[in-house]
């Protein structure tokens, strides 16, 4: 199927417009990067930009399988309890010595993301630094962006560290060169870390800002501790007047949270809302406010004793978590769970309006309000995560150590050149599900459907512009200014071009559109394509500069209360040196 009939050089053009109009669209973020790449792909099917068979070939690269698999490693990893045995202990620890702790945590998200994807151990990590940070009595702003960057520069230790890793080794292959082994980028991590460690512990502490979070932001409402309903009688005085009007909602330590009519919630605007008999009025009471109002007789108590004690916390959504893309009024909270969504942070703007039609989106911190158990059935139902302390959802703990040796399995013989990483990722998955250290429902949805979604499709979006000739034409147009300059600079431009692009949109869509750029430039140039390849893993894995880049980042985002000039602050300085470092060290490691 196809509708245009076009030249070579229309071909190429049209791809590199196509693959524009995509970075505008990550960037604006009117639809989630996988649906704007799917469409892309689409696009380029119709237009016979992209060949139908060379489509079809992308479902054979081995990148987003192995993925795929180390995902459902890593779920193992965390359902057995191997990642939670050593936070335990660094929070035994952090009573008596919290500085200690905070290196010893620092270290495990190092040696941890180079191993397994760093998104997960972010995950567990952000609790048990929030609740450092209290021991410290220190802002977590002081050490969130720590973490995440921690556990970006920990992926770059090895070829299975992060994601993007192995797609860029994947699209290296499919262009002919030889594929990498699980150490080789190893001792320019080793430097990348120890150089983002110091840079870290002396640097960033002068430049990362003291940012509340909301729940220190709405810290005076601590004092109040009860929801309570109370309905409206027929003889209350009460009955007709408009219910924000009403001075007895006013008092302080008395918060107004919803007035329920029959079965519906009309706390989405209770301006405009006159009580009727039969009226159920939500409210947020202190507890000498919940006695007194037992003895109003405008009011009365739905149940005497049915006063539930609350609590406020800050919840993370995660990449798995299930509220994902629904909005919080189709879910119903209230009256599922008796849980109340006060207010959503998302980027830098506390949202606290309107709630029942924002779509939830990965890395939003949402302020929820209810009793203990109420939101801890919510947070296990929906997999969030509580900020505020550390969650323990580990189990079948007798299993770990055979999670742990598939992990290792899977290093040790991948680095003696045993067998490929992707049928020894498939082997430890099935060791894992047979041994059921995981269940299969369980470990299934561990894997990011959304970002194979959007790997398969940047994969394609690649071929495209191998098959159009458009690499060919970009290659064409920048090799000669490339071919006099020197190798530390010829390195250096690959890189910061590959860091630019991935600060504005998805890395792994950068790393499959540059790859092919850089192999072809170094292939002008005369050039050994892998130092330029290495390049371009570096880079589009060290993105410090904003919280759109990397995922870590933007799990970081909410619970430090960050906003985005806070990552430019502290990124910015250490993106530009670990391209420095990066420059001088790839030519000497992978020679030109």
């Amino acid at each position: 199927m196809q509708f245009l009939q076009l030249t070579e050089t229309g071909s190429a053009i049209v791809a590199l417009l196509v693959v524009a109009g995509m970075f505008v669209m990550f960037l604006r973020e009117a639809y989630p990067t996988e649906v704007v790449a799917i469409a892309g792909v689409a696009l380029m099917l119709v237009t016979g930009i992209l060949p139908y068979q060379s489509a079809l070939a992308v479902l054979s690269n081995p990148a987003p399988w192995t993925i795929a698999a180390m995902f459902i490693v890593m779920g193992a990893l965390v359902r057995t309890g191997a990642l939670d045995s050593f936070t335990a202990t660094a929070q035994k620890q952090a009573q008596v010595n919290p500085r200690i702790a905070i290196a010893m945590l620092m270290g495990f998200v190092v040696l941890a993301s180079a191993v397994v994807s760093n998104t997960p151990v972010v995950v567990v990590m952000i609790p048990v630094f929030v609740q450092i940070a209290r021991t410290l009595n220190v802002p977590a702003s002081k050490l969130l962006i720590p973490l995440s960057y921690a556990a970006i520069m920990g992926g770059t230790l090895t070829l299975i560290g992060t994601s993007t890793n192995l797609l860029v080794d994947g699209v290296a292959r499919s262009q002919g060169l030889a594929a990498f082994t699980i150490f080789e980028v190893t001792p320019l991590g080793i430097a990348v870390v120890i150089y983002g460690m110091i840079y870290l512990r002396f640097v960033a502490p002068r430049l990362l800002p003291e940012r509340d979070s909301m729940a220190s932001l709405l810290s005076d409402r601590s004092k109040m501790k009860f929801f309570t309903e109370a309905v409206i009688p027929p003889d209350s005085n009460l009955v007709g007047r408009e219910v924000t009007g009403v001075q007895l909602f006013k008092r302080p330590g008395v918060r107004l949270i919803d007035v329920v009519r029959g079965d519906e919630s009309l706390r989405r605007n209770l301006k405009g809302v006159t009580l009727e008999v039969g009226d159920r009025v939500v409210l947020r009471t202190e507890m000498t406010e919940l006695l007194s109002l037992q003895s109003n007789k405008e009011l009365k108590r739905v149940d005497q004793v049915s006063a539930v004690e609350t609590k406020t916390v800050e919840v993370l959504i995660t990449p798995g978590c299930r509220m994902v893309g629904r909005t919080l009024g189709v879910m119903r909270l209230r009256r599922r769970y008796g849980v109340y969504v006060l207010a959503v942070h998302r980027r830098n703007q506390n949202i606290g309006r309107q709630l029942d039609d924002l779509v939830v989106r990965v890395g939003d911190t949402l302020l929820l309000e209810g009793s203990p158990a109420d939101i801890q059935k919510l947070a296990a139902d929906m997999d969030m995560v509580d900020v505020t302390q550390p969650s323990a959802r580990a189990f079948r703990r007798n299993h770990a150590p055979v999670a742990i040796g598939a992990l290792i399995g899977i290093v040790v013989l991948a680095a003696l050149g045993v067998a490929p990483i992707l049928l020894l990722s498939i082997l430890a998955v099935a060791l894992v599900l047979v041994t059921r250290c995981i269940d299969a429902d369980e470990a299934f949805s561990f894997i990011e459907g959304r970002l194979l979604a959007l790997i398969f499709s940047m994969l394609a979006i690649g071929a495209a512009l191998d098959k159009s000739g458009a690499v060919s034409l970009i290659v064409d147009a920048i090799a000669p200014g490339l071919s006099t300059l020197p190798p530390f600079l010829i390195v250096w431009a690959i890189y910061v071009l590959t860091s630019v692009l991935t600060e504005l949109v998805s890395n792994n869509a950068v790393a499959v559109v540059v790859t092919p750029i850089a192999i072809g430039l170094a292939q002008a140039v005369g050039v050994d394509p892998r130092p330029l390849v290495v390049a371009v893993m570096l880079a589009a894995s060290a993105s410090f500069a904003t919280p759109i880049g990397y995922q870590t980042n933007m799990m970081v985002y909410g619970p430090g209360g960050y906003r985005f000039v806070d990552f430019m602050k502290v990124g910015i300085p250490l993106n530009l040196t670990v391209g420095l470092l990066a420059s001088l060290l790839i030519p000497i490691i992978w020679p030109l």
